[in-house]
């Protein structure tokens, strides 16, 4: 039965242009990242066509793989919690905006089935993106030649993206609870971007590794030193988190009311 559910979740993605426009959309991270090693690499240049060199200088950038493969990881994990926050609700929110919820809800199948299929296929939409995008800064950094490239380096940082982009997906498992509570989009983006407040104050306390939505930052290092691994406590706070959401998500799925 589960896998008639997920071939079915698959399914509804055939013709859809959300995976195609949340790729594009993380995509343009790197090309982001491309300009500003760009404006490093060649300030005057820059300024000439009205580009701020200065402040790329002043920013303490340097046109350097190192530089350009850390802010990628940081791409990944700020934007991917926002990313997820659109992926998600679309795969449970959808349901209730194209009146589809009552078909669901009515099918001989546990509900519960249903929600682990659509966080299977959120799972499968997030690694391709991931993979699709770390292979264009690739190319990106292979095109501008930037210097100091090496095999340990690319190794590190793409065990880094993944280690960041398998975090996002642990803490984005409340939006989709957030999607079905709110029958649509709005508020699992809004949940969303208020967890990240939050982290970010929790981030500046000595609670950080064990507030989930500050775990992110500790690891990618976007406001703060980077730790270079995550306590066993910061990996369990995400591992219940996770489970957390699902539960809730099934719970809210299971016993929630539908109008419909």
């Amino acid at each position: 039965m589960f896998g008639d559910v997920l071939r079915t979740e698959f399914l509804k993605l055939r013709h859809s242009r959300v995976p195609w426009i949340s790729l594009v959309a993380l995509a343009l991270g790197p090309l982001g990242l491309a300009l500003f090693m760009w404006i490093a690499a060649e300030p005057a240049r820059a300024k000439s066509l009205g580009l701020v060199g200065t402040k790329a200088s002043l920013l303490g950038l340097a046109a350097t793989w190192p530089a350009f493969l850390t802010m990628f990881t940081e791409v990944v994990g700020g934007g991917g919690l926002l990313l997820l926050a659109f992926v998600i609700p679309y795969l449970f929110g959808r349901e209730y905006q194209e009146g589809t919820a009552k078909n669901m809800l009515t099918l001989p199948a546990g509900r519960h089935l249903f929600v682990v299929a659509k966080f299977t296929v959120a799972a499968v939409w997030w690694v391709i993106i991931v993979a699709a995008v770390s292979l264009e800064t690739f190319a990106i950094g292979f095109a501008l030649s930037l210097p100091g490239f090496t095999s340990s380096l690319a190794v590190t940082a793409l065990l880094r993206t993944l280690e960041l982009a398998g975090v996002a997906f642990l803490l984005s498992s409340f939006v989709g609870f957030m999607a079905l509570l709110g029958r649509g989009y709005l508020t699992p983006l809004g949940f969303a971007i208020g967890t990240l407040a939050l982290g970010d104050i929790f981030s500046h306390t000595g609670w950080a590794a064990w507030f989930p939505w500050s775990i992110e930052s500790l690891l990618s290092g976007t406001l703060g030193p980077q730790v270079a691994t995550l306590p066993v406590g910061s990996l369990l706070v995400l591992l219940l988190t996770f489970l957390l959401g699902v539960a809730a998500t099934a719970a809210q799925l299971r016993w929630g009311d539908n109008t419909q």
